[in-house]
């Protein structure tokens, strides 16, 4: 009873005093803006409490598989569960977003200094890591996660998933380093369906390997780090979903990814990638889809070689898949128009789309060129101009203070793509606060300029089933559907 009594005084307080602040609001959106209201309820409670089970609203199980954040209370990964939500600061998430940025556009940035080179394959486009992490590019842990199965009996390991990697799938394997973690490595010889690449092959990248296997020693300063071997083995997804004879590379013997993680799926449009083996030959299934989590809480989802959305009445909007040469690997869209508050935004096509964009996991915010950025910055804050500025959040510069306030709303995005698809942006896919569930704080748009190319990040894809239909050469989005 007593508890009772305080939680009723502590919502009567909030109700009466709004600058003492309350998370609870609700939500809704109208006329091309998103209004947010104060209320002493949190309609959102359920979902702060997720089901672990890998419950989720996307494809049936036998064809998807559950997609977590980094810091979810869902994720395998030690390191998630001992940060209990612990969301990182925005310095954090703008330098990843950086590192990320920066490995993919370094090529156009002549005039600002490179990352130190990595020992790589000696040819075929692959990059060793130096140090640690699969993905060199990436500090720490990828930032959504699969488990996926491996070998015969399957070997089920938590491994992260990105579409802009170059060359293969990259696991964690046996032997280990001697001050190696060794418990969430593959073990190549327990499995029986698994083969080596021969030396040679088209399927060896490595043209600096000699003896019979596709295998390549990576030392530096005449150390040795350790040894990338190729192999083909069976690929477990779900139960019912497997690929045979799927070509990926061991990192041996002090190798090893920074968040005990074991691996990342290679889902880029490389031949030798996830996405190319398991495309599908019917014309009525596409390559892969997923959905990203709203909240690092919720659970999102995987799927290879599912049905066509369209065929199964959901509603699906396609933009054409275009080619990049400077990177193939890399699914390219072509943005050509934004729009807010129902409004078209006065930007020439030819501008906003000139050398593509970019659709991006590992990247959080949403990356526009700067003249692009600039029309769209300099009409939101016209459209917001009788709320309170804030300081800006780094690179985040169009901010505002909700504090005080028992009610706001801001002017809907839209993004436009070329062939009609639309993608509208709802409150936290275009706003970060440093607190999701409490908007009455500090809420900046969260969008960047920046000199390199466009990229629409993991926050503006949350939620949305991205749907990538190689074969038909174009990528889906299906709102609402995680």
């Amino acid at each position: 009873m007593a508890s009772a009594v305080h939680s009723l005084l502590v919502c009567l307080v909030l109700l009466v005093s709004p600058y003492l602040g309350c998370s609870y609001h609700t939500s809704y959106t109208q006329g091309g803006r998103h209004y947010v209201l104060r209320s002493n309820r949190d309609p959102r409670q359920p979902k702060q409490t997720p089901t672990c089970s890998s419950a989720h609203s996307g494809p049936s199980s036998s064809q998807a598989a559950p997609v977590v954040h980094r810091l979810s209370p869902c994720s395998p990964l030690g390191a998630a569960r001992n940060q209990q939500l612990e969301k990182p600061s925005v310095a954090d998430v703008l330098h990843r977003d950086a590192l990320r940025l920066r490995s993919m556009f370094q090529e156009h940035n002549h005039g600002s200094p490179s990352p130190a080179p990595a020992p790589t394959s000696a040819g075929g486009g692959l990059s060793i890591p130096s140090r640690g992490d699969p993905i060199q590019e990436l500090p720490g842990a990828f930032e959504y996660h699969v488990i996926a199965g491996f070998g015969t009996p399957v070997q089920q390991f938590t491994v992260g998933f990105d579409t802009t990697t170059t060359g293969a799938t990259q696991l964690q394997c046996k032997p280990c380093g001697a001050d190696e973690p060794c418990h969430h490595a593959f073990d190549p010889s327990a499995s029986s369906s698994i083969a080596q690449v021969p030396c040679g092959s088209p399927d060896c990248p490595f043209k600096g390997c000699s003896g019979p296997s596709c295998t390549l020693s990576v030392s530096t300063n005449n150390t040795l780090l350790g040894n990338a071997t190729f192999f083909t083995d069976t690929l477990t997804l779900t139960p019912w979903n497997t690929v045979d004879n799927f070509r990926f590379v061991c990192l041996e013997a002090g190798f090893g990814p920074g968040d005990s993680s074991t691996g990342i799926l290679d889902l880029s449009r490389n031949s030798h990638s996830l996405a190319s083996r398991a495309a599908p030959s019917s014309p009525d299934a596409v390559a892969f889809s997923y959905c990203l989590p709203s909240y690092p809480s919720d659970v999102g989802f995987l799927s290879l070689g599912a049905t066509k959305p369209e065929l199964l009445g959901r509603k699906v909007s396609y933009t054409p898949l275009r080619s990049n040469h400077r990177n193939g690997n890399l699914y390219v869209v072509e943005l050509v128009g934004l729009g807010l508050g129902g409004v078209d935004l006065p930007i020439p096509r030819a501008t906003i789309a000139l050398g593509g964009t970019i659709l991006e996991l590992h990247t959080t915010f949403t990356y526009l060129k700067p003249q692009v950025y600039a029309v769209l910055r300099d009409h939101f804050r016209k459209s917001m101009s009788k709320y309170p500025v804030a300081p800006p959040l780094g690179s985040l510069d169009t901010c505002y203070n909700f504090t005080a306030l028992n009610s706001f709303s801001v002017p809907a995005v839209t993004l436009k793509f070329d062939g009609g698809a639309e993608v509208d942006l709802w409150m936290d896919q275009m706003m970060y606060f440093p607190e999701p569930a409490s908007p009455f704080s500090i809420g900046c748009l969260a969008f960047v300029a920046q000199d390199g190319g466009a990229v629409i990040g993991s926050m503006a894809q949350m939620s949305t089933e991205v749907v990538y239909d190689v074969r038909g050469g174009k990528v889906g989005f299906v709102p609402y559907r995680c």
